[in-house]
């Protein structure tokens, strides 16, 4: 009953309004904002988890077995290259060093002998006082004791190589990392732990991966790895406590094989640490800019998607029409780059394309002002001028 009421009250009005001369108002299209497409220059930052590694990360394992002696670096020491980090146990290496020494000597007059053997069965062999047997016998004996002088001599070698390796010394210049095992510690070449590290910090080797669509579009736009490597910008470096290294980078190298099971390739920038604040093993992000010239940049407000497709509408004669577009994969939260879809000049609407359906009447935002100002305008000239004429 109440429903038929107020039908009836509505259905009354309407007709008093006709009756009046008024006619029912229709709703008109909507206002939106729009814009026009047209090229532009942009910088795009992506971020990469990434791992740092000093330039040079190197293990230290003795080469002999023994306990430490001596310990004579502490951690986090810069040391230069060949500056010695620990003494294994000299004892037992120089008793086989002199031991070797001796079996040199020994070996030396060992030949001198058949030396002078021979000498003499080649006189008496000259004379006729001996057989050819005995001369060759004589000749293989001193062939035998020159091959035990060589043996005896490499053993000495290796003795003294031996005992040179209860040395064990930096190889190059860096900081020692942990020193895990102390004087008195037994080692070998097979222990679980390293002596310690050593990190050439002087420039930093940070690795981060890309997916395989990224290393294509990289590629792309450069046109080979070569080039790519040659023309990419500068990289920055976001530090784990958010902060951003005040030292710029550049990437170096790109993996040429793409990891079966993650589908990524490795890439490797080099920051210099003039400062030591960069540490091996931390991590962080690198911040790799992508630079656009003359593209297309569309607010991300200004497009929706359908079923992986992104579209935008285009206002044409006065209506929405929906246009797919191609993006790059590579946004700052705020707009897309368009590869293809867009031109300039294109008119799209930029912000409540949520509301939008297909065909919808468009009214671009603040026309509606400007169309009623400007009859008002027209009038009050048209007065102005009637006054002056008066």
């Amino acid at each position: 009953m109440k429903q038929t009421f107020v039908k009836a009250a509505l259905v009354a009005y309407c007709m008093a309004a006709v009756a009046c001369g008024q006619a029912p108002t229709a709703m008109g299209p909507g206002e939106y904002a729009v814009m026009t497409v047209a090229t532009t220059d942009r910088e795009i930052p992506s971020n990469y988890s990434a791992t740092i590694r000093g330039r040079q990360d190197i293990a230290i394992y003795p080469q002999v077995s023994g306990t430490i002696s001596e310990l004579c670096v502490n951690e986090g020491q810069q040391v230069s290259k060949g500056q010695t980090l620990f003494i294994i146990d000299q004892v037992p290496y120089k008793a086989a060093l002199k031991t070797a020494e001796a079996n040199v000597e020994s070996a030396k007059a060992g030949v001198a002998t058949a030396q002078l053997t021979y000498d003499s069965k080649k006189e008496l062999f000259a004379k006729n006082v001996v057989s050819q047997y005995d001369l060759s016998t004589a000749n293989n004996t001193l062939l035998t004791a020159k091959a035990q002088l060589a043996q005896a001599d490499a053993q000495r070698v290796n003795a003294a190589n031996n005992l040179s390796y209860t040395v064990v010394k930096a190889p190059a210049n860096g900081v020692v990392g942990t020193l895990p095992y102390r004087v008195g510690a037994l080692v070998s070449a097979s222990i679980p732990q390293p002596l310690t590290t050593v990190s050439d910090n002087s420039e930093m080797y940070v690795y981060f991966s890309m997916n395989e669509n990224q290393l294509l579009n990289l590629t792309r736009r450069y046109g080979s790895i070569a080039e790519t490597l040659k023309s990419m910008p500068a990289v920055q470096l976001q530090l784990s406590d958010g902060s951003i290294y005040d030292q710029a980078g550049r990437v170096e190298s790109i993996s040429g094989v793409i990891d079966p099971s993650t589908g990524s390739v490795s890439l490797r920038a080099a920051f210099p640490n003039p400062n030591g604040l960069l540490h091996s093993g931390g991590t962080g992000n690198v911040i790799l800019p992508s630079i656009y010239k003359d593209c297309i940049a569309v607010p991300q407000a200004a497009t929706f998607e359908l079923q992986d497709k992104v579209y935008v509408y285009k206002v044409m004669d006065g209506k929405a029409v929906s246009s797919i577009i191609d993006v790059e994969k590579i946004s700052n939260g705020r707009e897309y780059i368009v590869r293809t879809g867009l031109v300039p000049g294109d008119v799209i609407v930029a912000e409540g394309v949520g509301l939008l359906r297909e065909g919808t009447p468009i009214r671009i935002k603040g026309q509606a002002a400007a169309e009623t100002a400007a009859p008002a305008t027209d009038e009050a000239a048209a007065q102005s001028q009637t006054e002056k004429e008066e």
